[in-house]
């Protein structure tokens, strides 16, 4: 017998199956999807590996294949259905097999299981009276103690018995000896979910929310697999139509996926989700321990879990019988990994759905721009809401012209109207949100006599002021003190543009003191449970105001806040990226669904230096279809995803010279591979940084209509680095339809 092994070294050179005799000891335990110790290169050195399949034959000379030394005993299998999932993401987003497989094992190492003890009392009534009466006589206090508990309770937690009684182990061993106890032990499963209790709770439904749940039911008992675009405005009950959809696949003994873009938003998602399936849902993200990880993905293959709720990773859960994935707020670029493989959940999603016959619903009050594209060529089935749960109105929406504040003498980042506003509800005990999409004190000095701005001498960004005098690079971790005069002129009228969550949250509580303030950013939310603390707060009234970044607008419910207030809505309206449109647009149009989802009128507040532009206006009157034709009409012109699809080649090197040539071959090969009718290049040009931490970067650009086209110059690109060895000094990278313009 044989295995074919995938080599755990990530070089593009190795991206390829080896060989491995299995010895006769290993023949029967060994299966696809381990992760095995093999000897490897001339010195027979002993690396990991990955077995993706079995043999009875040899493909090549056999006096040369090695033998594999051993299963790497602590490592966990990947599911065969894993493998061929990951040997699809390597062939269409690039990278090496080994990273794919890393990618889809969504936990690499077994952890040991918790055991709980229990003590179990032997004795009939009459015997254990026997028993204690001869304890008390022979003044064993401790044996006297742990007989009198077990009289009143025959089963005891052995933790309970060691702290609570202060009996010792000896103790319970002498009384298990003799025959009093048994002392039985069980494997149980850490469940990160905490202080939930399942209710069943009525729920009244809207007529577009029964219209949805009756359209998905009727096709999944018809055994119709499609992809859904539920389009819901803010506040229109997504969650509970999801929970509906997941509740016809769970009585159909299948599982159910949840994807929800960030960490902050796990916590009111899961309550909500575990009232309806209690213990049978799970979580699954990074903020969990090692141990905790592991227990869900076992408790996943065990069939013990129906429903896994978490970031983009728990797109790979290993469950028997998968139904339904749920994609919620599926416009949110989260859903694109920034490491190789550079997948994105939404197509991982639909790929996984066709291969194992399930359904994908992908949920949004602002859908991206490829979603509804694809939902209007009719790819997706499109569904919409267009009402709120409790037919509350919408919020309604104040733009205002920060220019005019200047002019009229306010230099505060906070208008007359949002401060007006603030005073207001916090006179009527209710709660506001202020958001700004910057972390920190986060902003760049500058000087005002020559225009020279402090820029990190390791990366092409300017560096960032923080509190105690520190100036920090957000993308290397550089530090230097605060300068007090110009580097480059000398000048001292050198100084601060500036607008963090920081800065912010000082200024309100100087303004209005009287108010309780919380800050949710990168800064506040480090440590583990730190995200459900701060909201959990908030929901329970403990703060007026919330401060944050863009994690706070995103899927909270929080009755009541009747004003939102963003504070800078045009701050990436201008960044060099053809997605920023859609991007203001999505945030706007969240953050002011925040207000007013519980009885009391909602309120909104945009400040912006550009209150003409199409995704600021079409945000104020939450009007999506507006944007969309706007929007899709400037992508056409340009040639921009959904329209047409779009590869980024992004090469780096700590050498420029190497660089500039290496990108100037790759250009000259991808003329002559790409077909010249339809297909477009751009580049080699200078990202936006042009160097991270003293290594340069070059980007270049190829459109085509057709993905596969780009999936096969892609292909071609792989094989024509692989075979020039002028490319190992250079990492090369592959991000189809990216998110972000580098």
């Amino acid at each position: 017998m044989f295995a074919d092994v995938i080599v755990d070294i990530q070089h593009e050179k190795l991206d390829k199956i080896f060989q491995y005799r299995i010895p006769e000891r290993l023949k029967d335990e060994l299966h696809p999807g381990m992760e095995v110790i093999i000897p490897f290169g001339k010195g027979n050195r002993q690396i990991k590996g990955y077995v993706t399949s079995l043999s009875e034959t040899c493909n090549y000379d056999l006096s040369k294949v090695k033998e594999i030394t051993d299963i790497s005993r602590n490592s966990v299998a990947i599911e065969a259905r894993l493998i061929a999932l990951a040997a699809w993401m390597k062939e269409q987003y690039g990278g090496t097999m080994i990273q794919a497989l890393k990618t889809v094992l969504p936990i690499k190492q077994k952890e040991n299981a918790k055991v709980k003890k229990h003590l179990r009392l032997l004795l009939t009534e009459e015997e254990s009276q026997e028993k204690l009466a001869f304890y008390q006589k022979k003044n064993q206090k401790a044996r006297a103690r742990l007989l009198e508990a077990l009289k009143e309770a025959p089963i005891l937690d052995y933790e309970l018995v060691t702290k609570k009684l202060n009996v010792t182990l000896p103790v319970i061993r002498a009384l298990e000896e003799q025959g009093v106890l048994k002392i039985e032990s069980e494997q149980v499963y850490r469940n990160p979910v905490k202080q939930a209790k399942k209710s069943q709770q009525e729920i009244i439904y809207t007529e577009e929310q029964q219209h949805v749940i009756q359209g998905f039911r009727q096709d999944y008992l018809c055994g119709t697999r499609r992809t859904y675009l539920l389009h819901g405005v803010t506040g229109s009950g997504k969650t509970e139509v999801y929970m509906e959809m997941i509740r016809t696949v769970v009585d159909q003994g299948k599982q159910a996926i949840v994807l929800i873009p960030e960490i902050a938003l796990t916590y009111q998602t899961v309550m909500r989700f575990y009232r309806c399936f209690g213990d049978r849902v799970s979580i699954m993200n990074s903020r969990l321990s090692a141990g905790e990880r592991y227990d869900q993905m076992m408790r996943a293959k065990r069939g013990e879990v129906d429903v896994m709720i978490g970031p983009r990773s728990a797109l790979f859960t290993p469950f028997p019988d998968l139904g339904l994935i749920v994609i919620d707020e599926e416009h949110e670029p989260t859903y694109k990994s920034e490491q190789v493989p550079r997948y994105h959940a939404r197509e991982v999603a639909v790929h996984r759905a066709e291969v194992e016959d399930a359904s994908v619903v992908l949920g949004s009050a602002t859908p991206s721009m490829e979603a509804m594209y694809r939902a209007r060529l009719g790819e997706y089935q499109l569904y919409e809401m267009k009402n709120r749960s409790h037919m509350q109105q919408m919020a309604t929406v104040h733009t205002v012209d920060m220019r005019k504040e200047l002019k009229n003498g306010n230099r505060s980042i906070l208008s007359e109207k949002l401060q007006e506003l603030i005073e207001d509800r916090l006179n009527a005990k209710e709660q506001i949100m202020l958001f700004l999409n910057r972390r920190g004190y986060s902003g760049f000095i500058s000087c005002r006599e020559c225009g020279h701005v402090v820029k990190c001498p390791h990366c092409n960004v300017s560096l960032s002021v923080h509190k105690g005098g520190k100036m920090v690079c957000h993308y290397c971790g550089y530090e230097q003190p605060k300068v007090t005069e110009c580097p480059e002129c000398g000048s001292r009228y050198i100084g601060e543009f500036r607008a963090g969550t920081q800065q912010i949250e000082d200024m309100v509580k100087a303004r209005f003191p009287q108010a309780r303030v919380l800050r949710m950013d990168m800064d506040t939310t480090k440590k583990k449970d730190s995200h459900e603390q701060i909201l959990s707060a908030f929901a329970n009234e403990e703060a007026d105001i919330l401060v944050g970044t863009q994690m706070i607008v995103k899927g909270h419910d929080f009755p009541n806040v009747t004003l939102v207030g963003v504070l800078a809505a045009d701050m990436s309206l201008y960044s060099d990226d053809y997605r920023s449109g859609e991007r203001t647009f999505q945030l706007l149009t969240q953050a002011a669904g925040r207000a007013g989802r519980g009885q009391k009128e909602g309120e909104a507040v945009i400040q912006t230096y550009t209150p003409t532009h199409y995704s600021i206006v079409t945000a104020a009157a939450q009007d999506y279809e507006a944007f969309y034709e706007e929007e899709i009409r400037y992508r056409q012109i340009m040639g921009y995803p959904p329209v047409e699809n779009l590869l980024a080649v992004l090469v780096s090197c700590e050498d420029e010279v190497l660089l500039e040539t290496g990108c100037k071959y790759l250009k000259e090969f991808s003329i002559r591979i790409a077909p010249k009718e339809t297909a477009k290049i751009i580049g080699p040009a200078s990202p936006g940084i042009g160097k991270i931490n003293d290594v340069y970067r070059k980007v270049i650009y190829i459109k085509d209509e057709n993905y596969d086209t780009l999936v096969r110059i892609k292909n071609g690109l792989e094989q024509y680095i692989e075979v020039n060895p002028g490319y190992r000094k250079m990492r090369i990278q592959f991000d189809f339809n990216p998110m972000h313009v580098f």
